[in-house]
């Protein structure tokens, strides 16, 4: 794959609306860092949007996840649930605590983390299960809310790549006791670098936004009682996170009908596309197939790259990875589904005609 032009990116953000003007009134203002008015201003937009209570910016999707851990006081000699199909962050930042991550399976249909292994997983030292709702398909919200409140379990949400999804027409990030979401340059909405810590539980909310300005106390000026972070957004960034909120409606269907054109192109062919399944809408991040066989995928890819198509290999399933992989385990369908899949192009600029044609060239390679 390597020399070749690309033509069509696996993404690209959409910046067609007030972000230079809003950057521009940041700079005329000099409010560029950690206060301003875009920042409530996107905080309060995005807590509506999703359904909770409280939100809170912060600098990327990454250290959202930890703050989250760290609100709920999970550290050392604890256990967090996870799935191993992940992006590597919701793993690391776990590690981050000192908490151990515990990996489970997934299910074939939907890609999401099974229940029924999370609950096989579930030790004396449990303390949380994160669910992940990979590519912006929701997991089983009812049986992991079910299995967490039987086991007196935090529920934790990674939702970086569902912004825009939904599990039985509530936004995924509303179930749990915190959730996360990123605003990295290849999501649907995009700070450029960014996330959001949201919680319907005010005492949580307080904690994150303490934690996250380097523990400074509430009431006395440059008094710090806690171990803080740097984890703030910036005015700017979340300036151009409100002139892309500002776009959600759109940029949201338009994924969808980009997603609905590959599944009706690749119907009856060798290809499975990753679509719905259960009461969810599914805001697809990433429009992804998988190939018959894992042996056909960089094949594929490579036939993709030399019509200048940009490709991404889904994520390898965590436990495989050198630093995770000291106790070996077996994830069956997570590692089957990690060698076989790909993320095609499906950012909301992409044509219709674009579409037709990147379809067209993956089901030309088995001709």
């Amino acid at each position: 794959m390597q020399g070749s032009v690309i033509r069509i990116p696996v993404y690209q953000p959409s910046l067609n609306g007030n972000e230079k003007k809003y950057v521009n009134e940041c700079l005329d203002s000099t409010w560029i860092s950690s206060k301003g008015k875009f920042i409530p201003q996107f905080e309060e937009a995005f807590a509506d949007y999703i359904g909770c209570e409280h939100a809170t910016a912060v600098s990327n999707g990454t250290v959202a996840i930890h703050l989250a851990l760290i609100a709920l006081g999970i550290g050392p000699d604890d256990e967090v649930i996870v799935p191993t199909l992940t992006y590597i962050a919701s793993v690391n930042a776990i590690a981050y605590t000192g908490a151990t991550p515990v990996f489970v399976d997934s299910l074939f249909d939907t890609w999401q983390m099974d229940p029924e292994d999370v609950r096989k997983k579930i030790s004396p030292r449990t303390k949380a299960v994160m669910a992940v709702h990979l590519y912006g398909h929701p997991c089983d919200m009812d049986a992991l809310k079910r299995i967490c409140d039987e086991n007196d379990l935090f529920l934790i949400e990674d939702c970086a790549e569902a912004i825009g999804s939904l599990y039985k027409n509530q936004h995924v990030g509303s179930f749990g006791d915190i959730a996360t979401f990123s605003f990295f340059g290849n999501k649907t909405i995009t700070t450029g670098e960014g996330g959001m810590v949201v919680t319907n539980d005010h005492t949580l909310h307080e904690r994150a936004v303490h934690f996250k300005g380097q523990g400074l106390a509430k009431h006395r000026q440059y008094w710090h009682d806690v171990i803080g972070y740097n984890y703030r957004m910036t005015n700017i960034c979340a300036a151009i996170g409100l002139a892309q909120f500002e776009q959600m409606d759109f940029l949201l269907n338009r994924k969808l009908e980009i997603a609905a054109l590959y599944r009706n192109a690749f119907q009856g062919s060798p290809v499975l596309f990753h679509g719905e399944h259960a009461d969810v809408r599914n805001s697809y991040w990433m429009c992804s197939i998988l190939v018959p066989e894992a042996g056909q995928r960089e094949g594929l890819r490579e036939h993709l790259a030399a019509h200048g198509i940009e490709t991404r290999p889904l994520f390898y399933p965590v436990h495989t990875m050198p630093m995770y992989s000291g106790r070996f385990q077996k994830h069956t369908v997570a590692e089957a589904l990690g060698w076989r899949g790909i993320n095609l192009p499906s950012f909301p600029g992409l044509s219709d005609s674009q579409v037709h044609e990147i379809a067209t060239v993956v089901k030309s390679f088995w001709k």
